[in-house]
């Protein structure tokens, strides 16, 4: 037995609104805000946490397993449950968003990185030490900028699914342009508040993945003469 669902359009609730869209620019911009602010905020403190693990993985091999491992088992983690566990320790507010949102990213980040990493030519490596680099010396000067593309990579991608994981954050008040997609389910499912929402989330995860593309061709303007 098969079953069809059918649809009726109706005209008074139509999946987007210029009308909605004037009529709340406020709350709009301020729900935009908050959402990319989180998402800067959660990127970047990610970052400077997955970086030294990648780094730590890189140098102590041993390592590489279990730092993988650990921030695999985070990100199989369910949002809501993370939210839940949390939320009663850091309370109701930022602070919980960005730890859940930050336990998230780290993989992506850490596992592009590490890629990044070791496939740094051996010989490049060698050449380095007999120029008299030491491991500092080299990694920042050698290492970090011939993997930057991989850990640009591993940016890009923690950006964008950071942008669709911070409208989660609704089930705790916080969640940017989560707080118009929930509120227009309970609106009657007011079909503009919510396709305004998913839009804007859509459009904030393309805005700044690309302006991490572009920073990429900045910094590796070697990859733009190998291209050309």
């Amino acid at each position: 037995m098969s079953f069809r669902l059918s649809y009726r359009a109706d005209p008074g609730n139509p999946w987007f609104s210029w009308q909605y869209v004037r009529d709340n620019s406020d709350t709009i911009l301020a729900a935009v805000r908050e959402h990319t602010t989180l998402t800067l905020r959660a990127v970047l403190i990610a970052a400077l946490v997955a970086l030294p693990l990648a780094v730590l993985a890189y140098w102590f091999r041993p390592l590489a397993g279990p730092v993988l491992a650990v921030t695999g088992v985070l990100y199989t983690i369910p949002s809501l449950a993370l939210f839940a566990f949390l939320a009663p320790y850091l309370g109701i507010g930022a602070v919980t968003v960005l730890s859940v949102v930050v336990l998230y990213a780290l993989l992506v980040i850490v596992r592009n990185a590490v890629a990044g990493l070791n496939q740094v030519p051996p010989e490049v490596r060698e050449a380095a030490e007999g120029m008299g680099y030491g491991r500092w010396g080299r990694l920042f000067r050698v290492e970090l900028p011939l993997a930057l593309p991989g850990i640009l990579t591993g940016l890009r991608l923690a950006t964008v699914s950071t942008v669709a994981l911070v409208t989660v954050g609704v089930v705790i008040g916080r969640g940017g342009l989560g707080q118009l997609i929930f509120a227009g389910l309970q609106n009657n499912f007011y079909k503009a508040q919510i396709m305004t929402g998913t839009l804007l989330c859509v459009l904030l995860a393309l805005v700044l993945d690309l302006l991490l593309a572009g920073v990429g061709r900045l910094l590796t303007p070697w990859l733009r003469r190998r291209t050309a």
